[in-house]
């Protein structure tokens, strides 16, 4: 482990403002269900995931696109407080800041649905300006909640320039041959993975021919993220079960980001893939145990005390 400096964490994706309501259950099509309570957060996948590699120690930077609105200006309020640098953030005057509506049940179940606004427009243009002089050394941490073009251009960018790429394919959306080829560590949950590659996964064994399936495509390491199964790690080396933290879940609403901004600390720090799996596993433990998003985010001293 090499401790004398931090590589550089660019998170290129989105950013929204989250409204939050609780009900004992999720409702059905046309059904009107009462809840018990709203509150607003900071969210999107992107900010959660900035905001997760600060609080886990990372030095952190991110590029996105929000509108000139009360609730852009508030975003980026909250990522400084968090140490996030923001002078990769452009404001549209054509379009508002991302709103995502949630239901959470009592198990901490989700429904999200998500208004993509300004995020939409960060566009190939904005991409290239923001990662021009991004260094060699740099983990760079995406999302597909800004159009797939930019996605694409930011891979092939970082991969150009020797960066680490970790992609969190949600929500999920086919992806081009190059991004799989560009990336170092693809993060899906289950249902992603299923998508990605076309089989359902049951089982151990089925977890592990969907991640044989995706690294085919060409991605270099895959981590299926199971929920309390655990993780599954998997390369053209070798594939591993990694346990999951037992805990009783309130909000799963931002445990794919926070695991995938805990992993890129961890590895920004000189830590290997292995240890960064680990260090996700027992950050996002920590998160489903809180409401919110960015808010339920765990500090890396939380992490350390398991």
């Amino acid at each position: 482990m090499n401790t004398s400096t931090k590589e550089q964490i660019i998170v290129v994706g989105s950013i929204n403002t989250d409204m939050v309501i609780g009900a004992n259950t999720l409702p059905k099509p046309g059904e009107t269900l009462m809840g018990h309570k709203f509150f607003m957060n900071p969210g999107g996948k992107g900010g959660n995931q900035a905001v997760a590699a600060a609080r886990m120690g990372g030095e952190v930077s991110m590029v996105a696109n929000l509108g000139v609105d009360v609730f852009g200006d508030s975003a980026i309020a909250k990522l400084k407080d968090e140490g996030v640098n923001c002078e990769g953030i452009t404001r549209d005057n054509d379009s508002p800041s991302g709103v995502a509506i949630i239901n959470v049940d009592e198990k901490g179940e989700n429904q999200i649905v998500v208004a993509p606004g300004a995020n939409a427009n960060l566009n190939t243009d904005l991409v290239n300006t923001a990662l021009e002089r991004i260094l060699p050394s740099s983990i760079v941490l995406m999302q597909l909640e800004i159009p797939i073009e930019s996605v694409t251009r930011a891979v092939e960018v970082c991969q150009q320039k020797g960066c680490r790429i970790i992609l969190d394919p949600a929500p999920a959306h086919s992806l081009p041959e190059s991004v799989y080829k560009g990336t170092y560590l693809l993060t899906p949950n289950k249902n992603e993975a299923e998508l990605l590659s076309g089989i359902s996964i049951s089982d151990r064994d089925s977890a592990t021919c969907a991640a044989e399936k995706l690294l085919m495509f060409g991605v270099a390491n895959v981590a299926i993220t199971l929920g309390s199964q655990g993780v599954l790690l998997a390369n053209g080396e070798k594939k591993q079960f990694l346990e999951a933290t037992s805990v009783n879940a309130v909000d799963t609403t931002a445990a794919g980001d926070c695991f995938s901004g805990a992993v890129a600390a961890k590895l920004s720090q000189g830590f290997s893939l292995v240890e960064g799996i680990r260090s996700g596993i027992l950050a996002s433990s920590i998160c489903v145990t809180r409401h919110g998003a960015q808010e339920a985010m765990p500090y890396i001293n939380e992490v350390n005390s398991l």
